[in-house]
């Protein structure tokens, strides 16, 4: 049952050829490649860092980090205030049904 079953090949059917031989070819050489033409200018102008950009990029990635921090730390105070109301109806919950079963 547990055994693999493997698929076994099919004989082939009918006449089958042998691969034809390969014929090596002589390679002639010929004229050479053309020499390449000067490069290209390129179409993106280069990006000038000037201290105000530099200035700039330094306090929009500051201001990244802050919001992301503190949506990460309010996700972490959520999941805490919800944890703590949990453990607080836990909490009573348990109160109840031991004051319950002492009252039987």
């Amino acid at each position: 049952m547990f055994q693999p079953k493997i698929p076994t090949m099919p004989q082939p059917s009918g006449l089958v050829t042998p691969p034809a031989a390969v014929q090596p070819t002589t390679i002639t050489p010929g004229t050479p490649a053309p020499a390449p033409a000067a490069a290209p200018e390129p179409s993106r102008p280069v990006v000038q860092l000037t201290p105000g950009t530099a200035f700039a990029l330094v306090g929009a990635g500051t201001a990244v980090v802050l919001v992301v921090g503190t949506v990460l730390v309010s996700l972490l105070l959520a999941v805490a205030v919800t944890s703590a109301s949990v453990a607080v109806c836990a909490v009573v919950l348990r109160s109840l049904t031991a004051s319950d079963a002492k009252r039987r």
